[in-house]
């Protein structure tokens, strides 16, 4: 008997967009903190006017890719260069299918010689586990999964935290007695906390600058105590779940491509390794647009504002469908800043016992793990939405989208059909509700003006990790 896999699944299903889009899975989850420390409205102004510290402990997955082919396995699967890719370095690593259409992405960390550690969303970790297995590589893959996903949540590999905004360095020199490492970003050094030692990246998030900090679980309250300890005369705030989720609108993440990996016979022997349980058996697409074509949903790295870590230096999978993709056009990542006045209107119907909009939720309105929205200039789709939600610092419902070249000036007027093209009917997480279209302008990425200047010093080009 076959156990049931991916394949499987989308054999017996009457198209796989469907499926997905009638998934019963919602948005994701931040377990092991809660939703807010203080309110989601202070914890977002402080990661801008003062301090935050993010706790990703729980909610993103670590895969430890140890043995002598591990740098070789990596090269051959990301789009990065690896040419200058020395020991504590970390860089954003992406795959993409043979098509050249992403999968994930994460970060990944050069901890030793032949030692590397990638942490993020799983789709990117799987990809790199099934070819670490098949692919004849001298290598150790060893998955250490979400809390979410795992069967005794209370132990991880490592502790993580981040400390991020304009009073970080002040916190970490109060927590460690002494000066913040003085390394490049992007760049590991060693210090210590509390008597224990912990490993530091040079990070930015939310578009401020900070540490991110990591090391043995078992050593991770003590850390934590200590940390807090330290941030209470800067006024630093930790971070819940409500708010954590809503920090990539500023810094011009999109944290949601759809992994490319449900079509095409070249991927038939991944989607059976893949499990029925997997999380891409049981992740969820929504939002205003649907394409019976799963394809449509596939995302390239210029979409995602990648193009500038692809490097042609080196083999890997989907290098020569990237190479003709590269010449253009591409759509092109944006903020759209949605009229205030107009989702006004939208949350003013939920006064109304009819005709209402579907509920934007504060401070992140996404409702399944893969939102996409159409995007509509005159009538007409010019582009995609993949996360919006609202900023107590800009005052403003922001939208991460990917717009047609010829619609991308800045203050150009478009607008975002919100709401499901069913009315919600399919999916729990909605109500049933009417399509609205709330007008929007075109805007930079990242929106916030600090993060422009740390992450996208040439214009518009966002550097959320560098290549």
């Amino acid at each position: 008997m076959i156990k049931p896999n991916l394949e499987t699944l989308i054999a017996g299903s009457k198209g796989i967009a469907q499926f997905l889009y009638n998934q019963q899975t919602g948005p994701n989850v931040y377990p092991g903190v809660p939703p807010e420390f203080t309110n989601w409205r202070d914890e977002q102004q402080a990661w801008q006017k003062t301090c935050v510290l993010f706790n990703q402990s729980y909610h993103m997955a670590e895969l430890l890719v140890e043995g002598p082919d591990a740098l070789k396995l990596l090269t051959g699967l990301g789009v990065n260069s690896f040419a200058n890719f020395g020991l504590d370095r970390a860089k954003q690593f992406v795959p993409c299918s043979p098509d050249g259409f992403v999968i994930g992405d994460v970060i990944l960390f050069h901890l030793a010689e032949n030692t590397f550690n990638l942490v993020g969303r799983i789709p990117a970790l799987n990809w790199v586990r099934f070819h670490a297995e098949t692919g004849g590589y001298n290598v150790k893959a060893d998955l250490d999964e979400r809390t979410a996903a795992r069967k005794d949540p209370s132990r991880r590999r490592n502790y993580r935290f981040q400390i991020q905004g304009p009073n970080a360095a002040k916190v970490i020199e109060r927590a460690t007695g002494r000066p913040i490492p003085d390394v490049k970003f992007f760049h590991l050094a060693w210090t210590e906390i509390a008597g224990k030692k912990v490993r530091a990246l040079r990070h930015g998030m939310a578009g401020q600058p900070g540490l991110e900090l990591f090391g043995p679980w078992d050593d991770g309250e003590v850390v934590l105590r200590a940390l807090v300890e330290a941030g209470n005369e800067f006024g630093m705030r930790q971070v819940g779940g409500r708010a954590y989720s809503s920090n990539t609108l500023e810094s011009g993440w999109i944290p949601s491509p759809l992994p490319a990996i449900y079509t095409g016979e070249t991927l038939k022997a991944y989607r059976e390794w893949l499990p029925a349980d997997s999380y891409e058996a049981k992740t969820s697409i929504g939002g205003s647009f649907y394409s019976d074509n799963i394809e449509d949903y596939y995302l390239t790295p210029w979409e995602l504002g990648y193009g500038h870590i692809v490097k042609f230096d080196h083999d890997f999978i989907g290098r020569a469908a990237l190479e003709k993709k590269a010449k253009g056009p591409h759509r092109q990542k944006v903020t759209l800043a949605l009229e205030s006045d107009e989702v006004v209107k939208v949350l003013a119907t939920s006064f109304q016992k009819t005709d209402r909009a579907k509920f934007m939720e504060f401070p992140s309105a996404v409702y399944s793990m893969h939102p996409f929205d159409r995007v509509l200039v005159d009538g007409r789709t010019a582009g995609l939405s993949t996360w919006i939600g609202y900023s107590s610092n800009e005052g403003r419902m922001l939208s991460l989208a990917m717009l047609d070249e010829e619609h991308c000036q800045p203050g150009a007027r478009v607008e975002l059909l919100w709401g499901e093209p069913n009315g919600g009917s399919a999916k729990p997480t909605v109500e049933p509700h009417v399509q609205v279209e709330i007008p929007a302008i075109v805007s930079p990425v990242p929106y916030a003006e600090v993060a422009r200047e740390l992450y996208a010093p040439k214009g518009w080009r966002a550097h959320h990790q560098p290549a």
